[in-house]
């Protein structure tokens, strides 16, 4: 899950970026995001890790290590971000402690 393993031309990398970047959608992704996905063309092993919030997941296809904290950002916001968050908690879960799936 290093710089390394990053697949650049992966449609969630992609998705990630732009959601973060434009408000409309970062608004709508959490109650949108099965139409995102399929706007982005993600993989059916992508869509099911973001069903799953299955960070760890997204590392070992490809997402690059910058993006998967933001994925836990997507579903619960990018406010007050400390370790107590949600977003901190879901990411540790997944990632940190090795649990997978959050969701």
């Amino acid at each position: 899950m290093g710089v390394a393993d990053t697949k650049r031309e992966l449609g969630a990398n992609r998705m990630i970026f732009e959601v973060r970047r434009d408000p409309a959608l970062f608004t709508d992704f959490a109650d949108n995001f099965e139409n995102i996905m399929e706007s982005y063309d993600l993989t059916e092993d992508e869509r099911q890790a973001f069903r799953d919030l299955d960070i760890r997941r997204l590392g070992e296809l490809g997402v690059h290590p910058y993006f998967l904290p933001q994925v836990s950002r997507l579903f619960h916001g990018g406010a007050y971000n400390h370790n107590r968050s949600p977003s901190a908690q879901a990411y540790g879960k997944s990632v940190v402690e090795g649990q997978g799936k959050v969701r």
